[in-house]
């Protein structure tokens, strides 16, 4: 393994009908990441689309599993056996529920808390992985969580969403440097009032 690697994960589902939906920010943040550090055009590569450079002081690989959100695992355990990494140098973007909109926060280890794209990288690698948690809020019962996951992101919530992205691929050094702490301090000063 070369020293400093990290393995950047995006969740969502593929195809154009998913593409806006806040189940999607994973992938939303990889893109942006990539963007902003000027990694070569994404290539399918591990049951998925993939891309590799550096960013920082690190060599970072970007997957975003083309299967669909319960099947990520399996994509993410192909590129993190090839590249001979461990579970604690994977990263996992993901979307939220018990986070407020435009809150991000890191943690490593815990269980799916009802996260399909989790629970499918849990039983694939186990659990002691680095999740990076993109607050999406709740809608505030159980019945409506399946049609908000799904639904696309709201004009007044692109609002907060567009200086959100752009402050994690600003930022993502920070995660390729496993500073996790600093990652998040970072991105919540650069977007006020999305933090308390």
């Amino acid at each position: 393994m070369a020293d400093n690697s990290k393995l950047l994960v995006g969740l969502g589902n593929p195809g154009a009908r998913y593409a806006g939906n806040r189940h999607n920010v994973g992938f939303m943040a990889l893109e942006a990441i990539a963007a902003r550090h000027n990694l070569p055009a994404w290539k399918k590569r591990f049951l998925g689309a993939f891309t590799e450079g550096r960013i920082g002081d690190a060599r970072a690989y970007l997957l975003m599993p083309g299967t669909y959100m319960n099947e990520s695992g399996n994509a993410i355990s192909q590129a993190m056996n090839y590249f001979r990494l461990t579970p604690d140098d994977v990263y996992v973007f993901h979307d939220e529920l018990d986070l407020a909109p435009g809150k991000v926060r890191v943690k490593k280890g815990g269980g799916a808390a009802g996260n399909n794209g989790i629970r499918s990288t849990i039983a694939h690698i186990g659990a002691e992985f680095h999740r990076v948690r993109i607050g999406i809020g709740h809608p505030g019962h159980k019945a409506a969580v399946q049609p908000w996951v799904l639904g696309d992101f709201s004009k007044a919530e692109r609002e907060w969403l567009g200086p959100l992205l752009d402050a994690i691929a600003d930022n993502a050094d920070r995660i390729a440097a496993g500073d996790a702490a600093n990652f998040m301090n970072r991105v919540a000063l650069a977007t006020p009032g999305r933090d308390d």
